[in-house]
């Protein structure tokens, strides 16, 4: 099946072929695209680990991969079957709705009606919404626009137009003279000031610096930890938001997050600060 360029994604963990062929039927006719994972080896390949893990972020292992997946592409909606036991489904909903990286993002879940154990296992992982088999597949339509996260390009162009906030501005200052720690105090003031979609841009920025600050401590997990979380701030916003060169600064943080995960935690001291860049603004 085509897809549509830039539409809206779906991300489903689901097994059934002849099902998934008909939910991306629905999905693309109302104008999504649609990832499946249907089991762990989808998600991790030979590097998939079927062990315990503990609610956030993961670095290592199956839910790390799923993390780095699902982080990077900023589904719109994360679509589960609680049939399919190729997955584990509670563990990892758990895991992406305790994360701030990906709490924000939508779960979905569709089940049989009898097993009243898996509803509420996935409404406790917290999923935002468990519905028998019978009504989804009745409403798939309707569940996917009614819950589907997908940003509003007129409204993130029109706050994007808006001037950069003299507190952001200050904080830019202080991560472009390499006080990482610092920028922090005037990025977030600026963010909690501001009530429109653009506030998103201070945060992307407050976090991509932090992450920083988490490569100077020495501290690999939290600097990798910043840049996933980082993702879903910046990518939404168009390439230039009021005046920020947003397209370079996600090329920089890409550039940042490899970098780290490719020295791994115990090489963390050889990171070239001569890769980290400024953030440009290029309008007044």
């Amino acid at each position: 099946m085509e897809t549509q360029e830039n539409a809206p994604l779906i991300v489903g963990f689901v097994a059934d072929l002849m099902f998934t062929t008909r939910i991306a039927n629905v999905a693309q006719h109302i104008g999504y695209n649609v990832v499946w994972l249907p089991d762990v080896a989808a998600v991790a390949g030979d590097t998939a680990v079927a062990r315990p893990e503990s609610p956030g972020e993961q670095l290592h292992g199956a839910t790390g991969q799923l993390f780095e997946k699902i982080t990077a592409w900023q589904p719109a909606l994360l679509l589960f079957d609680l049939n399919n036991t190729a997955v584990p489904w509670q563990r990892w909903i758990a895991a992406l709705k305790s994360s701030p990286a990906t709490r924000r993002l939508p779960v979905l879940c569709f089940g049989s009606h009898m097993d009243v154990a898996a509803t509420q296992a996935a409404r406790s992982a917290g999923a935002d919404l468990v519905v028998a088999r019978s009504r989804f597949t009745a409403q798939m339509a309707e569940l996917f626009n009614k819950y589907g996260r997908v940003p509003n390009p007129r409204v993130l162009a029109e706050t994007c137009a808006q001037p950069l906030a003299p507190l952001a501005r200050q904080g830019i200052a202080l991560f472009n003279e390499g006080r990482y720690y610092k920028c922090h105090d005037d990025l977030e003031e600026a963010w909690r000031a501001d009530d429109s979609p653009g506030r998103d841009l201070y945060q992307g920025i407050l976090q991509v610096g932090i992450s920083l600050y988490q490569v100077e401590r020495g501290n690999y997990r939290g600097a990798v930890k910043m840049l996933l979380r980082a993702r879903q701030w910046l990518d939404p916003l168009p390439d230039v938001c009021r005046g920020v060169n947003v397209a370079r600064l996600r090329a920089n943080a890409d550039v940042y997050y490899q970098t780290i995960t490719d020295l791994g935690p115990d090489n963390l001291a050889g990171f070239d600060w001569n890769l980290v860049e400024p953030v440009e603004i290029i309008a007044p």
